[in-house]
């Protein structure tokens, strides 16, 4: 049985966030009986969604069908509210962060909880990232930017050093893709920009020093690491040839941590899914589905038991590797189905 370490989870209720808060761009979950359920914000359709996206029931039997084991929870990340009041943010973070840590106590070989956190206020975040890893989740999901802000902001220290001092594993997923006003046409921006978005993440917490200085915190980034691992190479060139531009808060190469992190084996492809085992090491790629939106595998665990890995590497990509990221919050999913 396998472990996933992308899927995403809504709770089925929550309260009318725009008379709660006061203020537009609220999320709402509208359920139409008979058809999809609607995710709405200021009354347009944001996306449709089943019910496996919100009913566990429905989640574990679809699990059991396709011989997952267990899943990593985390939320939507329209659902990250960056953007928005802290103390909003905030509030709107503990009502999913508690859903989800309700779900792993129930099921705690079938679910392990990442939190999602106010990042826009960091002390904030690390001080929900403490609440959360308290009530059993393992880390956080956090995006690949924040507002204005790249992963190496100085701002964004006190949240780090508190990851750090937990021993969070965190999931870095591209949300708010750059360039969107030139990607109007043909899903680039989920196509082309979500790619982009785990490059500059990568780039800003390898050359801003992030990963130097944070060693304890365990870091995995969504699909395959996205378009830096098809372009490590022309970094690590730009990272020696312009010292005076790349080299100003670390003299390590982004290269040089390429098996210090994780990523997931959500590449889609099989050519893709060799070169990314082949680049990160087969000890630092997870199953990853994305489950249960449309950019994910179908059939989790497919495209790796395709691949002619070696049994023990297969075993730790459909796995082991994903429990092993996860630390002592992924003991209990050593008894998953």
């Amino acid at each position: 049985m396998t472990v996933d370490v992308h899927t995403h989870i809504l709770p089925p209720h929550w309260p009318d966030l725009e008379k709660r808060y006061g203020s537009g761009g609220w999320v709402q979950l509208e359920h139409c009986p008979g058809c999809r359920s609607r995710m709405l914000r200021d009354g347009k359709v944001f996306r449709e969604v089943d019910p496996n996206c919100f009913d566990e029931a429905v989640r574990l039997r679809e699990c059991d069908e396709a011989g997952v084991g267990a899943q990593v929870l985390s939320t939507v990340p329209v659902m990250f509210s960056y953007d928005k009041q802290p103390a909003q943010a905030l509030d709107l973070a503990m009502l999913l962060n508690d859903h989800i840590a309700d779900l792993v106590a129930r099921f705690p070989s079938r679910f392990a909880g990442l939190a999602t956190v106010p990042l826009q206020t960091p002390e904030v975040a690390a001080r929900e990232l403490e609440r959360a890893m308290r009530s059993g989740h393992a880390g956080a999901q956090i995006g690949t930017h924040v507002n204005g802000w790249n992963l190496d902001d100085e701002a964004l220290e006190p949240f780090w050093q508190a990851a750090n001092d937990l021993g969070a594993s965190l999931f870095v997923h591209p949300w708010d893709m750059l360039g969107q006003s030139h990607m109007t046409r043909h899903w680039l921006p989920w196509l082309v920009g979500m790619p982009m978005e785990l490059s500059l993440a990568i780039c800003s917490l390898t050359m801003g020093g992030v990963l130097s200085r944070y060693p304890r915190t365990r870091f995995m980034f969504a699909h395959g690491g996205g378009a830096f691992s098809g372009t490590v190479g022309r970094i690590d060139h730009g990272f020696e040839a312009r010292p005076d531009l790349c080299q100003t808060r670390t003299e390590h190469p982004p290269s040089s941590f390429l098996n210090k992190i994780w990523v997931d084996a959500l590449v889609h492809d099989l050519r893709t899914l060799r070169f990314t085992v082949d680049l990160y090491g087969d000890a630092r790629v997870a199953l990853g589905t994305d489950y249960p939106f449309p950019l994910g595998e179908a059939q989790p665990g497919a495209l790796i038991r395709s691949a002619g890995f070696a049994p023990d590497a297969e075993r730790r990509l459909l796995r082991g590797n994903a429990i092993d990221w996860l630390g002592g919050a992924g003991r209990s999913l050593q008894d998953a189905p």
